[in-house]
């Protein structure tokens, strides 16, 4: 006979995964209100356009893989993304010379200019977030530093 116990008090409140994505998703969110309503662009659509438009390493062509594993956004919602914004005409897309089964993404003109335009939006509410928090910024920063760069 199996006895049922009780699983162990818990305060989901005060759970950091749990507050870390909360606070994740309204920021995200709150954000994507703007872009949404101003350029008619998702959240993935976004994260895909400011990796183009920001590439860390320089290059000229970013691909789908390498976007995958910087936002830690499955590759069929890269894809999708992608795949809209160039119905849109804001990235095309080619093939990896080296490897065929690579699609690159670059900016079009149109591209870099929704980008000239969105990037002080985002860069506006980088601001208000920093003011929010004020003397805890720092800390939140050095917080989430820890946190990403632990393997």
């Amino acid at each position: 006979m199996t006895t049922r116990s009780d699983p162990p008090p818990f305060d989901l409140a005060s759970f950091t995964p749990y507050r870390l994505a909360v606070a994740a998703e309204k920021t995200s969110e709150a954000l994507a209100r703007q872009y949404r309503e101003r350029f008619g662009i998702s959240i993935p659509e976004w994260r895909v356009l400011v990796h183009l438009a920001q590439p860390l390493d320089g290059a000229a062509t970013i691909s789908v893989r390498d976007i995958e594993e910087r936002v830690a956004m499955e590759k069929s919602k890269v894809s999708r993304a992608a795949s809209r914004l160039e119905a849109a005409g804001y990235v095309e897309k080619t093939v990896d010379a080296g490897d065929r089964r690579l699609v690159r993404l670059a900016l079009t003109d149109k591209g870099r200019q929704i980008m000239a335009d969105l990037l002080p939006l985002a860069m506006a509410y980088q601001k208000k977030i920093e003011a929010t928090l004020a003397e805890s910024f720092a800390g939140l920063e050095a917080g989430l530093d820890a946190i990403l760069d632990a393997e």
